[in-house]
């Protein structure tokens, strides 16, 4: 009879194991400065999962760390442009979201509700969107002409200026001077582009070309006059601003309009959390809470009704209807973009 329970034992043992649970953390991609460190913090307290966030400068940059550096199976959530949902879809970095698991995403706007550039939502939902301008120091710039050509025209320079480390927007913001789509894919247009964008950098007024923050930096240390920014990184800058010498504006000719949006790498450790994370990012009080850190526009509607006033007022968070006309949305340029490679390659080693 001794030998029963041993002969129980190892039978035990031979039944199936079970799943090992899942990891508890989430590794998070994204842009820098660009979430209120107390959200992971809560988000932990809440479910028990830990957010460790790693940033990126520019959208090259996070491209390829997803394709070639093995992203797409070290992060489990990922903050990325529009533009580029088609491209990581084409390349099969990125994994399709199952929408039954987030049910806040009924809490986003119609406008970000089936984009052209991810139809039904399949692989993204948006988390920030914003416009690409200009912050400047009124002090030293009075009465500045809002136009691209404080850039790129050196008869109209005024002041020192820094350029963006960030291909499509900095070539965008050259193609519209010129009076072309910021989507264009004619070669002689890029190149003309990526010829004014390169005399620019080469101009003695020009302080470099920056990643991420770094033009806003620049300005609010009074290391440069004028920067080409992100809307929401101008604002908080304008807003540190004792001296209420910044402010922003997106310049007569046109600018860019984008959303960065939240996808799933294809081989994420843990896809669980993941969408466990976005549904939480998109309730309505912490999409409130997110825009209110960032300084961004919020494309949660919910989250909309929880903000200030003066936020909603506010036209380098919400740009008036007329602003907005002028603005476009970046597209996908399929195979062109081995041209934009090509010039913006050219740019920066020279």
């Amino acid at each position: 009879m001794r030998l029963l329970p041993l002969l129980l034992l190892l039978l035990a043992g031979c039944g199936p194991k079970e799943a090992p649970a899942p990891p508890r953390k989430l590794n998070l991609y994204m842009w820098s400065e660009y979430i209120d460190p107390q959200i992971p913090a809560d988000f932990a307290a809440k479910t028990g999962v830990k957010v460790n966030v790693s940033v990126y400068e520019s959208s090259e940059e996070m491209l390829a760390k997803l394709q070639h550096a093995g992203g797409h199976r070290q992060y489990d959530l990922a903050v990325v442009s529009n533009m580029l949902v088609p491209t990581l879809v084409q390349l099969k970095l990125v994994q399709a979201l199952d929408q039954g698991r987030i049910p806040n995403r009924n809490n986003l706007d119609a406008l970000f509700i089936d984009p052209a550039y991810d139809p039904g939502n399949r692989y993204s939902l948006a988390y920030q969107w914003g416009t690409v301008g200009l912050l400047y120091n009124k002090t030293k710039l009075p009465d500045l002409d809002p136009s691209w050509g404080l850039l790129f025209d050196p008869a109209r320079v005024r002041g020192s200026f820094v350029l963006i480390d960030e291909m499509r927007d900095q070539l965008g913001a050259a193609l519209i001077f010129l009076g072309h789509s910021a989507n264009s894919t004619d070669p002689e247009q890029l190149r003309r582009a990526g010829q004014l964008v390169l005399e620019a950098k080469r101009n003695a007024r020009s302080r470099g070309c920056e990643g991420g923050v770094g033009g806003k930096n620049k300005v609010a240390a009074g290391l440069a006059d004028l920067a080409v920014v992100w809307s929401g990184d101008a604002l908080r800058a304008i807003e540190e601003d004792l001296r209420g010498e910044l402010a922003y504006v997106v310049p007569s000719e046109g600018s860019i309009v984008w959303a960065d949006v939240m996808v799933i790498p294809a081989q994420a450790p843990n896809p669980e959390a993941a969408h466990q994370f976005i549904n939480y990012l998109l309730d309505a009080q912490v999409g409130a809470q997110l825009s209110r850190f960032t300084r961004y526009a919020s494309p949660n509607q919910a989250a909309r009704a929880l903000l200030p006033k003066e936020d909603l007022e506010n036209p380098v968070l919400y740009p008036a209807p007329e602003v907005l006309s002028h603005l476009e949305y970046q597209r996908e340029v399929g195979e062109q973009v081995r041209l934009y490679d090509e010039v913006w390659t050219e740019v920066k080693s020279r």
